[in-house]
């Protein structure tokens, strides 16, 4: 935390919102996210995967994470919120920065994935009032690029970050569904194959993936992941066939039931998805919530 604090030691600029005056962080365009020295993972030659999925690029924990030490450990050997609360974020509320760097098309990207999680959830994302402590910055970090965030809260000011289009692809705003993606992680959810009853369900074709990544297919623990749901090809959450494999042609993951046309998507937040997060916050808890967030997650879920 103090390493990521230290990073985001940064020079304020001054917005005028319509009630008040904010003062915004700007954010330096190099920052170095924690990566757990545990996984083993050898980013030192980013060229590997420079041709490779704007989550898979930033080279962090499972391509997207920024995970520092403890956590990771953690995540081993049962990383449960109901005993880390605090990873949480309070009443489901999350304040939020959006830079004002991004193209006010980008923007409204971004807006539409937060719109979609306010209104098929009981997460709340609010604008930060400049006062609350914990909040996340959604910025286009030049370094690393692409698309990454924390899991769970981390306390003060938290990066998410989303590269816009450029000349080589949209990156992560072609659409709001890695936007989502992003979200989810910093709300506390994992990537989908990383379940410990993944097993049953894909196969991780090791052959395949690059040597020096091979760890980012590592299972959660038994206990970190006892989800009441079942395993979700359609999730927004799940990685891709081709995620960190070392040449075309040559997928990492393939799915093991038949008929499954597909591993992932990052269109929208699946039905498993939403039920997820509105497990996760205890939106079920109420009867008349539960009835309104359920349908709308069957509904609108893909």
């Amino acid at each position: 935390m103090h390493a990521m604090k230290k990073v985001l030691e940064i020079f304020v600029m001054t917005i005028v919102t319509s009630s008040a005056k904010v003062v915004l962080p700007q954010v330096p365009d190099v920052v170095h996210p924690p990566v757990p020295e545990d996984a083993h993972l050898d980013t030192t030659d980013s060229s590997l995967i420079e041709d490779q999925d704007p989550e898979v690029r930033p080279g962090l924990f499972q391509g997207d994470i920024a995970l520092n030490n403890e956590v990771y450990k953690y995540w081993r050997i049962g990383l449960r919120w109901d005993v880390f609360p605090d990873k949480l974020w309070t009443n489901g509320t999350v304040p939020y920065v959006i830079s004002p760097i991004y193209e006010p098309a980008d923007q409204v990207t971004i807006y539409k994935a937060i719109r979609t999680i306010n209104f098929m959830t009981c997460i709340k994302f609010v604008p930060w009032d400049g006062v609350a402590k914990d909040y996340i910055l959604i910025w286009p970090i030049k370094y690393p690029a692409g698309c990454w965030s924390f899991v769970g809260k981390f306390g003060g000011s938290q990066i998410v970050s989303l590269q816009p289009p450029d000349r080589n692809g949209p990156n992560c705003l072609g659409t709001e569904g890695r936007a989502i993606h992003e979200l989810m992680h910093a709300l506390g959810i994992f990537h989908e194959q990383s379940r410990w009853d993944r097993d049953k369900f894909v196969k991780v074709h090791h052959e395949n993936i690059i040597p020096n990544f091979k760890s980012n297919f590592d299972k959660q623990s038994l206990e970190n992941t006892t989800y009441h749901y079942e395993y979700d090809y359609d999730s927004i959450m799940h990685y891709g066939k081709n995620y960190f494999s070392k040449a075309k042609g040559k997928p990492t993951i393939t799915a093991k039931m038949p008929n499954i046309k597909r591993l992932g998507q990052r269109k929208a937040m699946s039905k498993g998805d939403c039920l997820k997060l509105n497990h996760l916050y205890n939106c079920f808890d109420n009867p008349k919530k539960k009835r309104k967030y359920y349908n709308l997650c069957q509904f609108m879920g893909l």
